[in-house]
């Protein structure tokens, strides 16, 4: 957490301003007042602060203000991960930032003076080992995620071949280039010195995310282009183009910042923040004298990402770690990626397609017939050789069924095939090859989920029901299943129905006591599956709760319920005597089917591995309280809380219909 990411105790602290964008902008008087400051448009008096924005054209205004009545400056700026897009196009509260630098001295880019930033960098011990893990965490993060200041980027774009030379550009009039002791000239200077020292490269020019949608301009255009020298306009991942670049020349920008975190040693024109440290080739003739020290490039990412900006959460509406604000930007990232494009819908029903276009028609409204240029989001199972997105409920669902229309939080999408089949490779599958080694801080992340839904006892559905008296002895939990389900058609195997499992569980442990736990969509007369006979069970738990079952019992045995998964989450022994999502993993004994696939190409995974890729990685979240993308950890609260969502007026009467008309070709999909 920042320096001011904590609320400073007592009153908060009196700030007047002069520029109405303190007065409208909600986020930002958000984070200043969780900050510990009191906006006013007075004048000051003893003791108070001017805040003004950086140093904008309008910061004079409140500069003079400080001035003649003798308060403090307070220069407010974005911190460096900011939204998807720039605020200049997206001024809504959606794309507002989600960190501000909050300094008494000058920001960070004003070489003219010491920075808050500076100062950290020069004093600040940055040798604190749990502070340096959790840096290297957030750097590796920031690269798997793509993250940037303005996260809209597209890992999937082409790029040029690698080896090329990346020249950053900036936007004219940016008080950066400005304060950074640099001009339009500097950048003449900067690709005339790019394509001396590398004759035999491709200059890539980078331009600023402003000028490709026409907001600001930059200082390169088509006219700087020549034989081996192009511009790049593309919304690509700067982690890609950085990964792909052979060398990086910068006056001030960020992207600089993000070379040196991804292993380059940038050439700076400028005199940005990060120069002047050991971790670039500095060009400028005045490089202060201020910066002397030696720093790493994580002691350099621990001051500018974890101590110096204050970061908030939008959706717990709380200041919080570096970490929690990278996570909730990431959901919003994956969601725009994967959706912006647009989606066709294609085996959805009709109850289901409203809460559809809140999951993914955000960012271009879904349509539910086939449409060109975009891609096909499928409910369910398909042929193997279809070429769609399957799309499915998630292992962390609802408080309520999906067949009683309960929306749900969370859904999967899988573009190879879907994680209850094991007759074809999935997405899942390869999340979890991704998993076998966990970095420190998805070892610690997956670790709170688990023992956040220990002690929480969250299943998928999360309807509850009342505790049981359990016989005493050796207590084997036998879950039963809907017996159409898709899991069970594709990975059931040889036992394929709730008496062929009871009966054969009941054969290989005929002293146990065993316990028979109806499928929730059964009991409800909802979905096939019920017994006919029960003699192979010693107890019959009808409304119970799961959770507080699997506190009670030495064991599990399915076919391939997700109740596995949720035993495997508690450290019960689990038996498969299917082919389920999680077997073949060497976390459960398998009767079934071999699973060679995962076994020889993956080998042996942690718990924390599975849960990882399981309940992290694979799904979406949506959180019912702001209706935006969240992280897995926002949606247990919501579990936790039970603000959840019910089903909407009429969406009942309009599923019976569709049932009974699900004959009709092509009239209700």
């Amino acid at each position: 957490m920042g320096r001011d990411s904590g609320k400073r105790p007592g009153a908060p602290q009196r700030i007047c301003v002069r520029t109405s964008g303190f007065l409208v902008q909600r986020r930002l008087r958000r984070i200043l007042h969780l900050a510990g400051y009191r906006i006013s448009i007075g004048r000051p008096a003893p003791g108070d602060l001017v805040a003004v924005w950086g140093h904008s054209r309008h910061a004079a205004r409140g500069e003079r203000l400080a001035a003649r009545h003798g308060a403090g400056l307070l220069r407010v700026e974005d911190a460096f991960l900011r939204s998807l897009f720039p605020g200049r196009a997206y001024t809504g509260a959606k794309d507002a930032p989600i960190g501000l630098t909050i300094t008494r001295q000058g920001c960070h880019f004003d070489a003219s003076c010491p920075s808050d930033l500076e100062t950290l960098l020069r004093e600040h011990p940055l040798d604190d080992p749990a502070l340096l893990t959790r840096a290297e965490g957030l750097i590796a993060r920031m690269k798997e995620a793509h993250l940037t200041k303005y996260a809209a980027v597209d890992p999937g774009l082409p790029l040029p071949e690698p080896g090329y030379v990346l020249v950053v550009d900036q936007v004219r009039g940016d008080a950066s280039v400005r304060l950074g002791s640099a001009d339009a000239e500097t950048f003449r200077r900067m690709l005339a010195a790019a394509r001396a020292e590398h004759p035999d490269r491709h200059i890539l020019i980078r331009t600023h995310p402003e000028t490709a949608q026409n907001l600001r301009k930059g200082h390169f255009t088509e006219a700087d282009t020549a034989p081996g020298v192009t511009l790049f306009t593309a919304a690509a991942s700067p982690w890609d183009m950085l990964e792909k670049a052979h060398a990086v020349y910068t006056v001030s920008s960020q992207l600089g910042f993000e070379a040196i975190l991804a292993g380059h040693r940038p050439e700076t024109f400028g005199i940005p923040f990060y120069a002047g440290w050991g971790l670039s080739n500095d060009r400028h003739p005045d490089m202060p004298d201020r910066r002397p020290r030696q720093l790493s490039s994580v002691q350099l990412a621990a001051a500018a990402l974890l101590l110096y900006p204050t970061w908030y959460d939008p959706l717990r509406d709380r200041l919080c770690p570096a970490e929690d604000a990278a996570e909730a930007l990431a959901t919003r990232a994956r969601a725009w990626r994967e959706d912006h494009e647009g989606w066709s819908g294609e085996n959805i029903r009709l109850w289901k397609r409203g809460h559809f276009q809140r999951f993914f028609g955000r960012y271009r409204r879904l349509t539910f017939t086939a449409a060109k240029g975009r891609k096909t989001l499928h409910w369910g199972a398909t042929q193997e050789d279809q070429q769609v997105t399957r799309v499915e409920d998630g292992l962390l669902r609802s408080r309520g069924l999906g067949a009683q229309l309960v929306p749900p939080l969370s859904l999967v999408l899988d573009d190879l095939g879907i994680y209850y089949d094991p007759t074809q490779e999935s997405r899942f599958e390869r999340l979890v090859a991704q998993r076998i080694h966990l970095r420190p801080d998805q070892e610690t992340r997956a670790r709170g989920l688990i023992r956040k839904l220990k002690e929480l006892g969250l299943s998928k559905y999360n309807i509850g029901g009342a505790p049981v008296p359990l016989p005493d002895g050796h207590r084997i939990l036998v879950p039963g299943q809907v017996e159409d389900d898709a899991s069970v058609q594709l990975g059931a195997g040889a036992l394929r129905t709730n008496a062929a499992l009871l009966r054969h569980v009941r054969q290989q442990n005929p002293g146990a006591i065993l316990l028979y736990k109806p499928h929730p969509d059964v009991e409800a007369g909802l979905r096939p599956g019920a017994l006919t006979d029960e003699g192979f069970a010693d107890l019959v738990l009808r409304d119970t709760d799961p959770a507080l079952l699997l506190d009670q019992v030495d064991e599990v045995w399915t076919m391939t319920s997700g109740l596995g998964f949720e035993a495997l989450v508690r450290g019960i022994p689990v038996t498969t005597t299917g082919r389920p999502f999680y077997a073949g993993w060497g976390l459960t004994r398998d009767l079934g089917e071999a699973m060679p696939r995962r076994a020889a190409k993956h080998g042996t995974v942690t718990l924390e591995g599975l849960v990882h890729a399981m309940l992290i990685d694979y799904p979406r979240y949506l959180d019912p309280v702001s209706g935006q993308p969240c992280t897995v950890e926002v949606a247990v609260e919501r579990l936790e809380s039970g603000k959840t969502g019910r089903p909407r007026p009429g969406l009942r009467m309009l599923a019976k219909a569709q049932g009974l008309f699900a004959s009709w070709p092509g009239l209700w999909r």
